[in-house]
């Protein structure tokens, strides 16, 4: 049940009714960042989907954990009025297959993933779970450095950024009732 009102004809997509209806200004900011993360990072779709998947994992978010970008982003980013031809799938890149993502969770035993994709998980966990521990931390920062540029760094910062302040947004409202297919079909 959605923490703030939404009508059962909005409950396909409620937390498009909620972005629409509740805080609007606000709710377009966040509606764009969401939107600017996947038109216009530069990021690899793999390195992208691993950082995503394991934010949503963590936020609990379960229309995030059910997003899967190479059938989703395009619909979504359309959805907010985006230019589909600039999104991350249309530049094209291998995407994931369902054992990558069934592999993010244990990522430190899992054989699939490239060093570039498992930094971005571990980028994505300490973000989530030890911001202050690992800033201090100069061994995994030069790990970092040496896979990603400093433009590369910030991109996938600000991509796990607004993916745990949406997610977790979602979640907590309990606007997370539906897939991601239901809600971009409502």
């Amino acid at each position: 049940m959605a923490r703030v009102a939404v009508p059962e004809n909005a409950m396909g997509n409620p937390f498009g009714y909620v972005l629409g209806q509740y805080a609007r200004p606000l709710g377009a900011a966040g509606g764009a960042f969401a939107n600017a993360v996947y038109q216009s990072s530069r990021l690899p779709l793999r390195v992208l989907e691993a950082a995503r998947f394991r934010t949503a994992q963590i936020n609990g978010c379960m229309v995030c954990q059910s997003m899967r970008a190479a059938r989703h982003v395009d619909q979504f980013i359309g959805a907010g009025g985006g230019d589909v031809s600039q999104s991350i799938v249309a530049r094209g890149g291998e995407a994931p297959d369902e054992a990558f993502y069934l592999a993010v969770e244990g990522w430190r035993e899992a054989t699939g993933f490239s060093e570039r994709e498992r930094l971005a998980i571990e980028h994505s966990e300490r973000m989530a779970e030890d911001p202050h521990g690992f800033a201090q931390d100069e061994a995994y920062w030069t790990r970092l450095h040496a896979a990603f540029s400093d433009d590369e760094i910030v991109d996938l910062t600000l991509c796990i950024a607004a993916w745990m302040a949406m997610g977790r947004f979602t979640h907590v409202l309990e606007l997370d009732t539906v897939c991601m297919d239901d809600m971009l079909a409502a």
